[in-house]
């Protein structure tokens, strides 16, 4: 046997690798306007194909987007217009942060708690990493950062899509309408959900 016909029977031998990229495949977003609200319909199959919680997802997507939103019975819509391009860029944020591995740049990763911190561990390479946010709804029995009902002097640090103002504190993110980056300001927090808060200037 000549030495081009062993390579092609050794080439043959050899499983085909799949690249990150081909092996997740995630649906297009399907946006539909509700009245003052917009639903993300297919959030399931988004969620299946990332084998990630559709809940987190949806909390996520609250917080790339600046706005509030419902999710019940696997049903999730937010508040506001957005549109399937919206959608899909705040769920390639949500890639990037909770799904890729940031060493090997595959998805063969799963979620962890430690503590407070969500961790990602990729199975294929063994890394280990804090996410960027942990948007779980772990149960503490300390005071939270934030209360609704209640007033804090906050630092704006942010712009949000909309244009309201963004202010962080402990784990939650604030948005404050009327607020410009750079102001520190009284506000009162109107609604909390997840670790997303709305407020007003006091």
């Amino acid at each position: 046997m000549d030495y081009e016909a062993s390579l092609d029977r050794a080439m043959d031998s050899v499983p085909d690798l799949d690249t990150g990229d081909s092996r997740l495949d995630v649906p297009t977003a399907e946006a539909q306007k509700d009245g003052a609200f917009t639903r993300l319909t297919n959030l399931g199959r988004i969620a299946d194909a990332l084998s990630r919680d559709a809940e987190h997802i949806h909390s996520v997507i609250q917080r790339e987007l600046g706005t509030n939103g419902q999710f019940d019975a696997g049903r999730s819509r937010f508040n506001g217009t957005f549109s399937s391009d919206d959608f899909d860029e705040a769920i390639r944020s949500y890639t990037e942060e909770f799904v890729i591995c940031s060493e090997c740049g595959l998805p063969d990763t799963h979620l962890e708690t430690e503590g407070r911190t969500q961790m990602l561990r990729c199975e294929a390479c063994g890394a280990f990493r804090p996410v960027e946010k942990n948007t779980g709804s772990q149960q503490t029995h300390q005071r939270p950062d934030v209360e609704e009902g209640r007033t804090y002097e906050v630092e704006i640090t942010g712009t949000g899509r909309k244009g309201d103002g963004v202010a962080e504190r402990g784990e939650y993110t604030i948005f404050v309408p009327g607020a410009q980056e750079g102001d520190v300001v009284e506000i009162y927090i109107e609604n909390i959900s997840g670790t997303l808060a709305f407020a007003r200037l006091a």
